[in-house]
């Protein structure tokens, strides 16, 4: 007769418990347990002796304050994230289009000498041109030619 295997066996990596497991753990308390633990105090407080108005107003502010600094912290790393990016632009060199008064596209390339931010928009500084990174068509290794912002050769 035949042994019968089950699929937790065979299929080891798909099981939900196992995901579980491979999952870095983080030891920090986030917003949703803060909130988890504020829930459960009024679930098991005192009907006799309720949780005073203030105090309820204190952990409130404490959860509000929670909840932005964690945006805060992940708006910081992405801000990073991107301003590392962008950086690795200088000194290479890229090519843009704009279009121009008569309606035609015009492609410029130049040398990227830094990466600006105005107003939360990044910027390439080529010569006195401020591209925006968006607008980038291409980046190339930068050769020995001038930083300006120039028309390609056709």
């Amino acid at each position: 007769m035949a042994d019968i295997q089950g699929t937790k066996n065979i299929w080891p990596i798909y099981s939900k418990n196992n995901v579980s497991l491979t999952k870095p753990k983080d030891d920090t308390l986030g917003k949703d347990d803060f909130l988890k633990i504020l829930i459960t105090q009024l679930k098991y407080q005192d009907p006799m002796q309720p949780m005073q108005d203030r105090d309820f107003i204190a952990q409130m502010a404490q959860f509000s304050s929670v909840e932005q600094m964690m945006n805060m912290a992940k708006e910081m790393t992405y801000l990073r994230h991107n301003m590392g990016t962008a950086s690795s632009m200088i000194g290479k060199t890229i090519e843009w289009s704009e279009i121009a008064e008569t309606g035609q596209s015009v492609r410029y390339t130049g040398e990227v000498s830094a990466i600006v931010m105005k107003e939360g928009i990044q910027y390439a500084q080529v010569g006195d041109w401020f591209v925006p990174v968006e607008e980038i068509e291409t980046i190339t290794v930068a050769s020995s030619s001038s930083s300006e912002g120039v028309e390609p050769d056709a």
